[in-house]
């Protein structure tokens, strides 16, 4: 089980240190910042602990005014969004441009929401600057509060505004634990389409232009009687074609978002079929031991969809077969075929997803298992240089994923394929689709022998 925190949402004009600010609280940096207006474009969420209080805080993209750009309508719509499910709204400003029309506007919206609101004035890092922040009062909304992101004056006021207004964890209510889904693959595969599609609403921004996704996006959703934590993620790209700070940080939090998830859905663009990078992040999941699902989206561009695509046809069988061949580390995976801009297919994916986090989660009973290692060394027997393997049994150390330990007399004969051996066993045998699967050979204590 787990809490189900309160919502701390900061809004505001782009540029004026909501991210930076989203960092200083949370202790850690998760928000990409730089100097460039509009890094943030989606909401970003992250758990805060502060003694007895623990609640969610919410980054939103800078919100803009009678601007006609498709991006920027969709940045207001995350910040509406994110208002709705707020329990404590921070409206950050700028002390150095004092009261700006758009912080007028933005107030105006603020007015009417029946939330605790703190207007808080960024970069007051002196006092004539902290004296000035009292013109924010004529916005009208709510207590001001000057502080500066960047150094931390002030931050612990606007902690202490916050916890006014939410319960102590203690008091919180418990919910079941969320299975934590991350969605990941190269740039402009779907990512997002299928985040919006999986939730029925506009929760992360959709563009035809590669990277409009820039840090790794948190919703909560119910799909049958599992709750689920969807990371929409930034593109994963090689490390020598990153250009710049914001595609490192990019690249850093996709990263990290797979480290902190239990499940790995990779998208592939069916349209452009298996490419060097699809493979990279499908290995990428296996090195990091994540539960591991495969979606071929877009399907609908290569054939007209079917209504589920479950239909197996000529072309999805000899792209299952590249898939297969050419990275057979994670033939493991599950693999489907979706359309996120037909709704298609959608079910099949999230159901592979609980498959496979189960078998993640799976810990096989140690009489079936040392009788399944036995039959198998049986059955085909290994030798090396003229000495024999003998494996003396077996013992599953961990899940998450599953390991096991086989003691036997030299682990030095154990060659890779005679694991992949005993692995494809202990796939036959028990409910393991989807999770890889790590195997140690270890020496047999001489106390033992």
């Amino acid at each position: 089980m787990s809490l189900k925190l309160p919502v701390v949402v900061i809004v505001g004009r782009p540029n004026v240190g909501k991210s930076t600010l989203f960092n200083r609280m949370v202790g850690r940096r998760i928000a990409v910042v730089e100097d460039t207006p509009g890094i943030t474009r989606d909401r970003l969420y992250a758990e805060v602990k502060v003694f007895k209080k623990h609640f969610h805080l919410v980054d939103t993209g800078g919100i803009l005014f009678g601007d006609e750009d498709p991006l920027v309508e969709q940045i207001r719509i995350q910040a509406e969004i994110a208002l709705a499910e707020a329990d404590v709204i921070l409206f950050m400003t700028d002390s150095v441009d004092g009261v700006s029309p758009g912080d007028i506007e933005l107030a105006n919206r603020l007015r009417g929401v029946k939330k605790p609101v703190y207007v808080v004035v960024n970069k007051a890092d002196n006092p004539a600057r902290r004296d000035l922040a009292t013109e924010f009062y004529e916005l009208g909304v709510g207590e001001v509060i000057p502080i500066s992101a960047l150094n931390g004056n002030g931050v612990g006021d606007v902690i202490e505004a916050i916890e006014e207004h939410i319960p102590d964890a203690d008091k919180l209510e418990e919910v079941p634990e969320e299975l934590k889904l991350a969605i990941v693959g190269r740039p402009n595969v779907g990512k997002s389409s299928i985040l919006n599609a999986f939730t029925g609403e506009q929760r992360s921004i959709v563009s035809s232009i590669p990277g409009t996704t820039r840090d790794a996006i948190d919703t909560v959703v119910q799909y049958r009687d599992q709750t689920m934590r969807l990371i929409d993620t930034a593109g994963l790209r090689r490390r020598g074609k990153i250009q710049g700070t914001v595609e490192y940080y990019m690249a850093l939090r996709s990263a990290q978002a797979l480290e902190r998830a239990q499940c790995a859905l990779v998208l592939v663009d069916g349209s452009e079929g298996l490419t060097d990078g699809d493979k990279r992040t499908m290995k990428l999941s296996h090195d990091e031991g994540r539960a591991l699902v495969i979606a071929v989206n877009k399907w609908d561009m290569v054939e007209p969809p079917d209504g589920n695509c479950r239909q197996m046809t000529d072309a999805k069988k000899e792209l299952l077969r590249t898939i297969r061949n050419e990275i057979p580390e994670v033939r493991y995976a599950p693999i489907s075929f979706t359309s996120a801009q037909e709704a298609n297919g959608l079910e099949r994916v999230m159901d592979n997803v609980i498959q496979a986090t189960h078998s993640w989660n799976f810990r096989i009973p140690t009489g079936p298992l040392n009788r399944l290692i036995q039959d198998a060394t049986y059955e085909r027997p290994y030798s090396s240089k003229g000495k024999l393997l003998k494996i003396y049994y077996c013992a599953q150390v961990a899940t998450r994923p599953p390991t096991f330990v086989l003691f036997c007399n030299d682990p030095d004969l154990v060659h890779f394929s005679y694991l992949r051996y005993l692995e494809n066993r202990l796939r036959q045998d028990f409910p393991l689709v989807g999770t890889p699967i790590r195997m140690e050979p270890r020496a047999r204590k001489s106390e033992d022998r």
